[in-house]
């Protein structure tokens, strides 16, 4: 279900910014919001002087790459998933087979 979006600030590196989202996407941007702002200050740390835009471009890739582990692992745990279960349908369909009368 799609409804209008409603504007909802954040504060990230205490600059304040307003997005539009669904009302059902509020809790996820916050949360979003507030993991972003954590791994700016960790990379940031106690030097101040770091450029703001260096600061979201290697937060941006940390995330991305975390992003792509849990893809990569997902992935691979689906082709497991999947081999694990032919393998056992195959179990399955020859215990099947002994049964049926020939």
């Amino acid at each position: 279900m799609s409804g209008a979006t409603e504007p909802v600030s954040v504060r990230v590196l205490d600059r304040e910014y307003t997005v539009g989202v669904q009302a059902d996407e509020r809790d996820g941007l916050l949360a979003a919001a507030r993991l972003l702002d954590s791994r700016m200050r960790e990379i940031r740390g106690n030097n101040r002087m770091v450029a703001l835009d260096r600061l979201a471009v290697l937060a941006a890739l940390n995330l991305a790459h975390e992003l792509q582990q849990l893809r990569q692992e997902r992935d691979d745990r689906q082709r497991e998933l999947a081999a694990t279960l032919e393998t056992l349908n195959r179990r399955l369909d020859g215990l099947l087979g002994d049964r049926e009368p020939g």
